[in-house]
């Protein structure tokens, strides 16, 4: 065996911007960057990532029962 370096190009070139992405789920070609580093569509995307509840939509006042007693301690109020 001889000792010949080897024959590998590591710089594979620059990349191709023509290049077809496809989306995973459905297949349809992406073309947003973000669509083509997840590989997934918008629509795709919310599909199976859909958005979290709006906690602002859950927070609400609730009417509240005094507590026993509670009026005794507040003493004179005007």
């Amino acid at each position: 065996m001889r000792d010949e370096p080897l024959a590998i190009d590591i710089d594979p070139g620059p990349a191709d911007p023509a290049r077809r992405v496809r989306c995973r789920l459905c297949g349809r070609p992406l073309t947003g960057a973000g669509s083509r580093r997840t590989g997934l569509g918008p629509t795709c995307d919310a599909k199976l990532h859909p958005p979290g509840p709006d906690i602002r939509v859950r927070r609400h006042e609730v009417d509240q029962d005094t507590l026993p007693g509670a009026e005794d301690l507040g003493g004179d109020v005007a």
